[in-house]
């Protein structure tokens, strides 16, 4: 008879119930917070890198100090949302939209076997006239009149859930955007000129 009185009594079958529960509600509403902000982070960087963009096209950006300022009102926007985040970012410049889209290779002179890289010793054609080879033909920087540039941001932070490693997530968000633009027609285009041949370093 006493076993049946237990049987009946439910006092205190909430907090048992809420026990077993709350702990997966609490990790449900961690991931949900976590990935909103991330998608609050990503929708204003696509923002902040079409401001810089539009900025950089300006011919008073062609200078290091105007990219610079650029560039550092793009990571002050993010860090306010994720304060200590890590924000780079790498301008690569060409003449035209199909160079841009194509992003070939400089021609490399190989001795076969080949691997069409510029890493043995081989020469390559030097398409922009900047010493190096560049595996997507580009050059670095913001270029000149109407060049066309792609600028990428990269950026890295500390999720803010301390429970990422329950969902299988990594400790770091990385996420990258970028945008391509045509430098405004202030002046005239200048070009590279004829390829010259250089050698490439030897491993």
């Amino acid at each position: 008879m006493i076993f049946a009185k237990f049987r009946s009594n439910e006092d205190g079958t909430s907090i048992v119930e809420l026990a077993i529960i709350a702990p997966v509600v609490i990790m449900i509403l961690l991931g949900t917070i976590d990935n909103g902000h991330s998608l609050l982070v990503r929708a204003t960087l696509d923002g902040a890198v079409q401001d810089a963009a539009r900025s950089s096209s300006l011919e008073g950006a062609t200078s290091l100090i105007q990219q610079e300022l650029i560039d550092e009102e793009v990571a002050s926007t993010i860090r306010k949302l994720a304060p200590g985040a890590n924000v780079t970012v790498s301008r690569r410049y060409y003449k035209t939209f199909s160079n841009a889209a194509l992003a070939q290779a400089e021609e490399v002179i190989e001795q076969s076997p080949g691997n069409l890289k510029c890493d043995r010793g081989e020469s390559f054609m030097d398409a922009n006239r900047n010493g190096v080879w560049d595996a997507d033909g580009g050059s670095d920087g913001q270029g000149g009149a109407r060049d066309i540039v792609i600028i990428t941001f990269n950026v890295s932070y500390k999720r803010i859930s301390p429970m990422a490693g329950l969902f299988g997530w990594p400790t770091n968000v990385e996420m990258q955007s970028q945008s391509i633009l045509a430098n405004q027609p202030y002046g005239d285009q200048t070009g590279f000129g004829k390829p010259v041949q250089v050698n490439c370093p030897s491993v």
